[in-house]
């Protein structure tokens, strides 16, 4: 029996898959500044990197005004905010390819100036602290990250309630799937963990507890979608936006346990190695491999990211630990990505300077193999 490659179809969900070279969600801070709305230059951007039944999972986008950290993050919230997005997805559908949308509540990495002077919110008031842990504020600044207001038990259904409103909005722009972020220390990890929930109600004390929020957004967005269309991204032994689980396996093997039963379209773990790869470059040693240590509760299609390289993604696939990977870093600089690792073409490399906010520079101006070998 052949080995399963990088390179072999693969089913996610009701979709069949030609490769599973994945792009990962990666926040550009590129969308309309006002409206939070994507525009061509995010069609474009994404439209670039499609390929005939390639899979791209779209930058995180806030639910809700209330789940926004960061300038010019797409929200899928508003109307006008559908009708970018409805752009973005008829341009990736045009070069035949499947894209689903990240979900998104920040949770306490906000700032106050995102929301009239409000304090940010999360499950309760623990600020984030540590050596070089800033927010960025409305205007782009570094400031400190504020104490957070612990949210009322009353007020947990509204979250609940914007994660179904913006899978419902990601339906009427045209998504083929959404995939719900329970990683890199927002919202949804701050319920699940205990350094960040000390809340005393259903939503915190136990492990039980600490993953409700998680299980009942999950199944609020299944009942829009239906579970083979739903993905979910944790990072189990992350340290993101000041996370971190003192033993986080009896917490992430009984969330995973719970999700497996739902028939999701897939799980999709960050590496422990590359946990916090959007502020700087790192590569954590000493660092257990989470496809590894959960694939064992995990029965369905399995997708990780983190610092693959051509090579480390063909051997986890071919030793059955996932069954696809997502790249990021280098699928910013590499719009044709799965032809290079497919080819062994050189992979262009990336400019760390050039990954959050402008224009086209580092974004769209990126070429393909063909066109650098015919310049």
């Amino acid at each position: 029996m052949k080995l399963p490659s990088l390179f072999s179809p693969l089913k996610v969900g009701p979709y069949q898959l030609s490769h599973r070279v994945v792009m990962a969600p990666l926040t550009r801070m590129r969308a309309e500044r006002d409206s939070f709305a994507p525009r061509s230059l995010n069609a474009e951007y994404y439209g670039q990197r499609a390929t005939p039944g390639g899979l791209i999972i779209a930058e995180a986008s806030p639910v809700t005004t209330v789940g926004r950290g960061n300038p010019a993050t797409p929200g899928i919230y508003t109307d006008a905010q559908i009708r970018g997005w409805r752009a973005v997805v008829d341009a990736v559908h045009a070069k035949g390819g499947l894209i689903f949308l990240q979900l998104w509540h920040v949770g306490r990495v906000s700032h106050s100036s995102f929301h009239g002077g409000a304090l940010p919110v999360a499950p309760s008031a623990v600020p984030i602290t540590g050596a070089g842990m800033m927010a960025m504020t409305a205007d782009g600044k570094i400031a400190p990250y504020e104490t957070p207001r612990a949210l009322e038990t009353s007020e947990i259904a509204d979250v609940v309630d914007a994660f179904r409103q913006g899978a419902r909005n990601a339906l009427a722009a045209g998504f083929d799937g959404v995939e719900i972020h329970g990683a890199n220390g927002y919202l949804l990890e701050q319920f699940l963990q205990s350094r960040s929930n000390l809340r005393t109600d259903q939503y915190g004390g136990s492990i039980e507890n600490r993953a409700r929020l998680l299980l009942e957004i999950t199944q609020a967005v299944i009942e829009v979608w239906g579970a083979n269309r739903v993905g979910v991204r944790l990072t189990p032994h992350g340290i993101a936006n000041g996370s971190g689980e003192a033993d986080p396996m009896p917490l992430y093997s009984h969330v995973v346990k719970a999700l497996d039963k739902l028939g999701l379209a897939y799980l999709h773990f960050i590496e422990p190695r590359s946990s916090g790869a959007g502020r700087a470059e790192v590569n954590h040693p000493n660092v257990p491999s989470a496809m590894v240590l959960f694939r064992p509760f995990w029965s369905g299609v399995l997708i990780s990211a983190g610092g693959f390289t051509g090579e480390t993604a063909e051997a986890a696939i071919a030793q059955g630990h996932a069954d696809a990977i997502a790249f990021g870093r280098i699928f910013i600089s590499n719009p044709d990505l799965p032809r290079r690792l497919r080819e062994g073409f050189p992979i262009t490399p990336y400019n760390r300077a050039t990954f959050y906010g402008g224009d086209a520079a580092g974004y769209t101006d990126y070429p393909a193999y063909d066109e650098m070998a015919s310049a």
